[in-house]
């Protein structure tokens, strides 16, 4: 990390906190019945229902910007958004997938935390008990997508390790062991098979149906099965940050470094990484910035997890000036321009070896929006995670 000393410090984080808040109270007005899509387009979000993996950023957004303001309407505007997610879950609307904690772990559990509101602890407790149900014995893992046990979708993805903290979650909440058994099986598989021997990291991993056995990695939004997709990188630096804060597994430790690592050596000169790893400076490809924006959230809560005191200093110094060189290079500062918060993501770009079409190229993510601020928060200090 060393390569980054260099980097201004963030002396304008405030002006960076400020906007944002006031990016979001803007955006309210239109969303306040509504969420975010999962990307915009040109530049503009229109409220959509609470559908897809991503809802959940757009409301936990709502609750960041109530914690780095203290302005009620933010948390007013949740309170009326938690019974869609109740109702989302108890009538199984958009829900056989892994991504639970994507779901309510920034939107339900993020507001109980804050409030104590009963409705969204039990939203957020079905959820977890819909993501336990999606555990395969073979092979140790949660099923990420698709009807249960069939071969084309007997896998696991790197993403799952950000849904794992519902679990932990629920496990504090309730003392029910099965809910941290399973988030520790499902870990454990993940981190032995996710990372390759380069630390660069498998988008998707599948295991043979009738024995368990870990089979292949493929990916399905990366340029090609062997290349490194900046998304799916970040997901396993935060991941396995996350779940070294609740296990304490030195295999997270581990993994998490390696996967860092990987992600800091590979940026290009003006530091917003392309969509995939396979590309640099010159090769014309979108970036994604919001790949960035979860990167620099897992080393701002490695910092205070890594048992090596120097080092946990190197990665708050370095998240710190990684995080103004995202608000420089990325952040909306105003209306007219968009009504998200971070520039230059990527939901999913198409190509001769991947299973996606175009998506949310060169635009905001409401994901992306959602960790830019998390990483302004965290800034701060003293945030209770929801993770």
């Amino acid at each position: 990390m060393k390569q980054f000393d260099a980097l201004p410090v963030f002396n304008e984080k405030q002006q960076a906190i400020d906007d944002a808040v006031n990016q979001t109270r803007r955006a309210l007005a239109s969303l306040t019945d509504g969420w975010k899509d999962s990307a915009s387009e040109r530049g503009v979000y229109l409220p959509v229902g609470n559908q897809e993996w991503t809802a959940g950023f757009w409301t936990g957004e709502l609750n960041l910007a109530y914690t780095l303001s203290g302005d009620p309407l933010f948390l007013d505007a949740v309170r009326r958004q938690i019974p869609s997610f109740l109702d989302r879950i108890v009538r199984r609307v958009d829900v056989d997938h892994h991504d639970m904690g994507f779901l309510y772990s920034p939107s339900c559990v993020a507001f109980f935390q804050e409030t104590g509101d009963e409705m969204a602890c039990q939203a957020a407790l079905l959820a977890a008990d819909n993501l336990v149900s999606r555990f395969q014995e073979k092979g140790q893992f949660i099923q990420a997508w698709g009807p249960m046990g069939q071969p084309e979708n007997y896998r696991l993805i790197v993403d799952c390790l950000m849904n794992l903290p519902l679990l932990f979650w629920a496990y504090a909440q309730t003392g029910k062991a099965r809910y941290q058994d399973v988030a520790a099986r499902h870990l454990h598989t993940a981190l032995s098979c996710v990372l390759r021997p380069d630390d660069s990291t498998y988008h998707t991993f599948y295991f043979d149906t009738m024995t368990g056995k870990p089979l292949y990695g493929r990916t399905a939004q990366g340029n090609r099965d062997d290349s490194a997709w900046a998304r799916g990188q970040a997901w396993a630096v935060y991941g396995s940050a996350v779940a070294y804060r609740h296990m304490k597994d030195p295999l997270a430790l581990d993994v998490f470094h390696r996967a860092l690592a990987f992600f800091l050596n590979h940026l290009p000169a003006s530091i917003i990484p392309y969509w995939d790893f396979d590309f640099s400076d010159g090769s014309g490809q979108p970036r994604d910035s919001s790949a960035l924006a979860i990167t620099i959230c897992g080393m701002q809560e490695m910092a205070g997890q890594e048992p090596d005191g120097s080092l946990a200093r190197e990665l708050s110094q370095t998240s710190d000036r990684l995080l103004r060189i995202l608000w420089k290079e990325c952040a909306v500062t105003g209306v007219s321009v968009s009504n998200g918060q971070l520039l230059h993501g990527t939901y999913a770009k198409k190509s001769p070896w991947n299973t996606v079409t175009d998506r949310g190229v060169d635009e905001c993510t409401s994901w992306g929006d959602y960790f830019y601020m998390e990483a302004l928060r965290r800034s701060q200090g003293g945030w209770i995670s929801c993770w």
